[in-house]
């Protein structure tokens, strides 16, 4: 037993001193995960834009499937803005709310958030073009003014020969070409970028035949050209069996899958994905370009030095909330107190080096949720204690009232989490679900995480500190638990009632 205990107090230390360092340095780089604190728009500053959808061409109305393919199409673009951390949302039945923190010219933001999305099947020959690279394509143009320099594409367009009509995608797949990404160094130097032949777009791909089917139980993604596609495809497949033809959309690899036989009659398969980038790659074929018309309904140009002072305000409130709870603790509980007031300071430390570690986008109510689950960390602790005193005053020993306390209160303290845990997933759901509640979203994440760590914190670091406390001998002193010795009773006396 002494050897777990001691076990537990080196894991707790050594928790407490990693999530120590992560939270004193600056952004750290580990495995290719960046560990940062992201501030949302709020405190950051930015744009915000609403866009109402509205019906496109022959379209009576917007159907959910049209709204939630073009949030994913806008989410895509506010990636590539350079925004840290961007929300893109849909609201009601026809709105999408998009944030960009970090970005200032909201000219720009909108004419990206609001241009028509372009599709494409690119030639690459026998070079594989890893998710989300930046080509330059001959249709599509350059994404970025580093990427214009032009060279030679590839282009095959020999006489067609005969195969089976599938195309599979590559599930490990690695970037070697000359393309996205480029650097100043690279931007100066002589080789120029890459353009990829277009061999159809997104004009050519008729959206109502696109779906996702099962092969023995593996989903594919089924699509059928029209007007010229289905001959220009026959003719590009059949003389380019064993090469890749990836599929772009807006300059950006989504997929790109090797040709394994002609495609003679515009009717293609794409297998080798999961079901869900099965679905996602459906809805991107399916509505290339923007399934609906988008009107800007609303823009915000939101300043950050509202959000600095909020910052340093928060800060203050969460050191004097933080050392007014210690301060009851410790008067009011004397020595568990105490302990309850490090295990309290080793959750701040682990609650905030898990923000950064995710890393979780802190906005002024999130910041609000976490100082407040900081006084909810303690409610645990007060449970024990006031289970603990009971047992020692009911005359038992301090090792037993320390277990039986832990172990009575536990009931109460899972209750009472559980409906907070409950709470805290509605409020989450309802700021995503619904527009102009996502402030609700960063109010709920945090207290959840506070929430979930503090049981961490009362259950085992705190009955960790007191065990080791109480089998030490260091606290054999009742005042200490706030317990006065209890006075022996004076024995009491009878007197003989004589008979009449």
């Amino acid at each position: 037993m002494r050897q777990n205990l001691f076990a537990w107090l080196v894991g707790i230390l050594i928790l407490t001193i990693v999530a120590g360092y992560v939270d004193l340095a600056g952004p750290l780089d580990v495995f290719g995960h960046k560990i940062r604190t992201v501030y949302g728009l709020d405190l950051q500053g930015g744009i915000q834009l609403v866009l109402k959808a509205e019906p496109r061409g022959n379209q009576t109305s917007i159907t959910p499937e049209q709204l939630q393919a073009a949030r994913d199409i806008l989410e895509q673009r506010a990636n590539g803005t350079g925004a840290s951390e961007p929300v893109v949302q849909t609201a009601g039945n026809d709105r999408i709310l998009v944030e960009l923190p970090g970005i200032t010219n909201l000219e720009d933001a909108t004419k990206i958030i609001q241009e028509t999305a372009f599709l494409e099947f690119i030639s690459s020959g026998d070079t594989p073009l890893s998710k989300d690279t930046l080509v330059c394509t001959e249709k599509g143009g350059c994404p970025r003014p580093e990427l214009q320099r032009v060279a030679s594409g590839t282009s095959n367009t020999s006489t067609p020969g005969a195969g089976t009509p599938v195309v599979t995608s590559t599930t490990t797949v690695s970037n070697t070409g000359a393309i996205a990404q480029a650097s100043p160094t690279a931007q100066a130097s002589a080789t120029p970028a890459t353009v990829y032949k277009t061999v159809i777009d997104g004009g050519e791909i008729d959206g109502n035949k696109v779906t996702v089917v099962s092969n023995n139980g593996l989903p594919q993604v089924s699509f059928t050209l029209k007007g010229d596609g289905p001959n220009k495809l026959a003719q590009f497949t059949g003389s380019n069996i064993n090469k890749y033809m990836p599929i772009v959309l807006d300059n950006r690899v989504i997929d790109s899958p090797v040709i394994k036989g002609m495609i003679p009659a515009g009717n293609g398969v794409i297998e080798g994905l999961t079901r869900d980038e099965a679905n996602r790659l459906a809805v991107q074929l399916k509505y290339g370009a923007l399934p609906v018309g988008l009107v800007l309904q609303e823009s915000r140009k939101i300043s950050a030095t509202l959000g600095q002072e909020a910052i340093a305000r928060s800060v203050v409130a969460g050191i004097i909330g933080l050392g007014l709870v210690a301060l009851f603790m410790l008067i009011y509980y004397r020595l568990p107190g105490a302990l309850a007031d490090v295990a309290l300071v080793i959750y701040s430390v682990i609650t905030f080096a898990v923000f950064k570690a995710f890393p979780i986008t802190l906005t002024l109510a999130g910041i609000a949720g976490f100082i407040l689950s900081i006084g909810m960390a303690v409610d645990a602790n007060v449970l024990i204690f006031s289970r603990l005193k009971e047992e020692l005053r009911l005359g038992k020993t301090l090792p037993a009232a320390v277990e039986a306390g832990f172990d009575h209160a536990w009931p109460s303290i899972r209750d009472s989490n559980s409906s907070t845990i409950m709470t805290c997933l509605i409020l989450y759901w309802f700021g995503s679900t619904f527009g102009g509640a996502s402030i609700i979203k960063g109010f709920a994440l945090t207290l959840l995480i506070g929430v979930i760590i503090s049981l961490f914190t009362a259950i085992t670091v705190t009955r960790t500190f007191l065990r080791a406390i109480v089998r030490s001998g260091l606290a054999k002193n009742r005042w200490a638990f706030d317990i006065e010795t209890p006075r022996p009773e004076a024995t009491p006396t009878t007197t003989p009632v004589a008979e009449a």
